[in-house]
């Protein structure tokens, strides 16, 4: 069984449990990457953006997007909102099935790890410097790059397609991450922020829901710019 929908859950699933997962692995105690840094955890996502996009593929989503902000730009290109909200609602659950498999995968390095701040970021982002309209800002730059590089990447052929997104996405990581984290991507931050807030996490935290609209509305705010700006030389 294959479809569409099934494709955007578990490519976005798989992208955050691998995502979220080198996160924890550079975060929580105990970990055999503990402390392995910026650059472990930017490569990681790289990566696991790149296997997330394989996976969508073969359960039925050639498309890949496995981000609101993906969808919505490729909405505003093209004018069809028909599989937006579909798209958007199987990520978002693709992505809380991602943090909940995180949870499960370092559970005994939940209660060793004193810091909450740390757990969360374990499921979702935290500015630097706290600062809504600097952080809404970087998250908007961020993602209309990455929806503009996006639009650039017709004439690459299909099967280096999802190596190339991962490199931009690094790319993006290394570059412009240090603000906000870079979500990028309003499912990565929400689904996983939704997971730590229903799960019986050892010594959790809150869940920031003061911050959380800030890494949905950057991105969707990003998305739409990115796609006016590639509406405009088509």
């Amino acid at each position: 069984m294959n479809s569409a929908l099934l494709g955007e859950f578990v490519g976005t699933a798989v992208l955050i449990f691998l995502g979220n997962g080198v996160v924890a692995t550079v975060l929580l105690k105990g970990s055999k990457g503990e402390n392995g840094g910026w650059i472990v955890i930017t490569a990681g996502w790289a990566f696991a953006v790149t296997m997330g996009i394989f996976v969508s593929t073969k359960f039925g989503s050639p498309a890949a997007h496995l981000n609101p902000a993906v969808t919505i730009a490729e909405a505003v290109k093209s004018g069809d909102w028909s599989n937006a909200l579909g798209f958007i609602l199987a990520q978002i659950l693709g992505a809380a099935l991602g943090g909940t498999l995180v949870w499960l995968q370092y559970l005994p390095h939940w209660a060793i790890t004193e810091d909450k701040g740390l757990k969360l970021a374990c499921f979702s982002t935290a500015p630097a410097i706290r600062n809504a309209f600097a952080n809404v800002l970087a998250e908007l730059l961020a993602t209309a790059i990455a929806i503009i590089a996006l639009g650039s990447f017709g004439s690459i052929e299909t099967g280096l397609g999802p190596f190339v997104v991962g490199i931009l996405v690094w790319s993006v990581g290394l570059s412009l991450g240090g603000a906000t984290g870079y979500a990028i991507n309003p499912a990565r931050d929400l689904g996983p922020r939704i997971a730590h807030f229903i799960l019986p996490i050892s010594g959790k935290g809150t869940s920031d829901w003061s911050y959380a609209w800030v890494p949905v509305v950057g991105p969707i705010l990003g998305a739409i710019l990115g796609a006016l700006v590639l509406n405009t030389i088509q």
